[in-house]
């Protein structure tokens, strides 16, 4: 009976010990790496974003924090269009090694509002390894004047940014004018003309700028991103960007 009474206390507390340990770690969640990605942020119950996302080759093989480019379109472009002919399609077509992409849709089809980018920029950098002092915005025509404000509502988020064919509001330069900034337009542009471009550079300029480029195409019309995001030295200069850099 002795002998009994120790089993069963035995085997309770081997139960206790059991039912105290931690539960076995979860394996690691599988993430696709070197292609595009549509994914849906719900901001606040009310606004859906839909976006596209890209992780480099090589994300799931260690714990480095990585780069993020997040890409604003232009007016009228839809998630479709931009994922079969933008700079995502360009970015997965060269199974880019180097930084994250993010491609939000205007929500409704809106202008860009930074108070919708702010969200998803939380989101990004909670949920994926990236490197905060290395996160850029580029963006064409109407991307381009959310490339601006963005950066003009948020000029410390930022390690860089590249506005193409777009304006913004002179106004604001004092509170970018420590941001790199390289600036792209095209000289014959019918649809956004390039004296929006000029207004800024010149306002950032007055305002003590040191890290402004801009870059003229003489003969091209609003199409000025495709050589822009072509041209390896605007990727090279882009990540070579990094917040509170000293020039």
């Amino acid at each position: 009976m002795r002998h009994r009474v120790l089993r069963l206390a035995l085997a309770w507390c081997l139960l206790a010990v059991v039912a105290a340990a931690p539960p076995p770690p979860r394996p690691a969640e599988k993430v696709a790496v070197g292609k595009l990605q549509r994914k849906t942020f719900d901001k606040d119950g009310k606004t859906k974003i839909e976006y596209l996302l890209y992780l480099p080759q090589g994300y799931d093989k260690d714990d480095r924090r990585v780069p993020m480019v997040l890409f604003l379109h232009g007016k009228g472009d839809k998630l479709t269009n931009v994922e079969r002919r933008g700079l995502p399609k360009q970015v997965e077509r060269k199974k880019e090694d180097r930084f994250i992409l993010v491609a939000p849709e205007a929500p409704g089809g809106r202008f860009w509002n930074p108070r919708d980018l702010a969200p998803l920029l939380d989101e990004m950098e909670g949920k994926y390894r990236i490197d905060k002092d290395r996160v850029y915005v580029t963006g064409l025509s109407m991307g381009g004047y959310g490339t601006w404000s963005l950066a003009a509502a948020y000029p410390d988020r930022f390690a860089a940014i590249i506005p193409i064919c777009g304006g913004g509001n002179p106004a604001t330069a004092k509170k970018i004018k420590d941001l790199p900034i390289w600036v792209f337009h095209g000289e014959k542009d019918d649809r956004v003309p390039i004296a929006r471009s000029e207004a800024m550079v010149e306002a950032l300029k007055k305002a003590g700028a040191k890290s402004v480029e801009f870059t003229r195409y003489p003969d091209a019309r609003h199409d000025s991103w495709s050589e822009t995001y072509r041209n390896p030295k605007v990727w090279e200069w882009l990540l070579s960007q990094k917040r509170g850099k000293k020039e």
